[in-house]
């Protein structure tokens, strides 16, 4: 059975990625080709790169985590054009546990995080993640209410049974070359 993490990618007080990993893995459970599980990078601690003889405990758990997985969903909010440096710190601290897996992005902001998935990508391709086309993007303004409580819109639904789709197949893929 394939194990997808879904990452989240804020680790600031008073985020809404808890929410919207939360919907996304409810969408997920219905399947019954992968276990879907919450990867919060919040959880590991992470030090900032280059501010540690990398003897931390949570970076050693954070790649233990990442290579128990076979593919990701990435939940990604959109901060200055780009992606969390919280994210970023976390995508770094780790190499081979990416290699030669899948991933999906769900992202939102004030343009539904099309920027900062954009920015993802490019990161994803360096660490050879394969990232799958379908994207949903959520829109602070249409989304959420008070831009702190998720209520999506129901036309995400199919584009979020799409991306998991394309993760799962992409994952089975690539399992078959680690």
């Amino acid at each position: 059975m394939l194990k997808i993490g879904i990452i989240l990618g804020s680790t600031r007080q008073g985020r809404v990625s808890p929410q919207v990993g939360e919907w996304v893995k409810g969408i997920a459970d219905q399947r019954t080709d992968a276990e879907f599980e919450i990867v919060d990078i919040a959880d590991y601690q992470l030090p900032f790169l280059g501010t540690t003889d990398g003897t931390e405990p949570g970076i050693a758990a954070w790649n233990e985590k990442l290579a128990s997985l076979d593919g990701f969903v990435f939940v990604v909010q959109e901060y200055n054009h780009s992606i969390t440096g919280a994210l970023k710190n976390a995508i770094d601290f780790a190499r081979e546990a990416w290699y030669n897996k899948a991933a999906g992005i769900v992202s939102y902001g004030s343009t539904g995080g099309a920027r900062a998935a954009e920015h993802l990508r490019g990161i994803l391709a360096e660490i050879k993640v394969a990232d799958v086309r379908t994207h949903p993007t959520l829109s602070l303004f249409t989304d959420f209410e008070n831009m702190s409580e998720f209520k999506p819109q129901e036309l995400h639904l199919d584009n979020v049974t799409s991306m998991l789709e394309e993760v799962v197949t992409w994952s089975t893929a690539l399992k078959t070359i680690r």
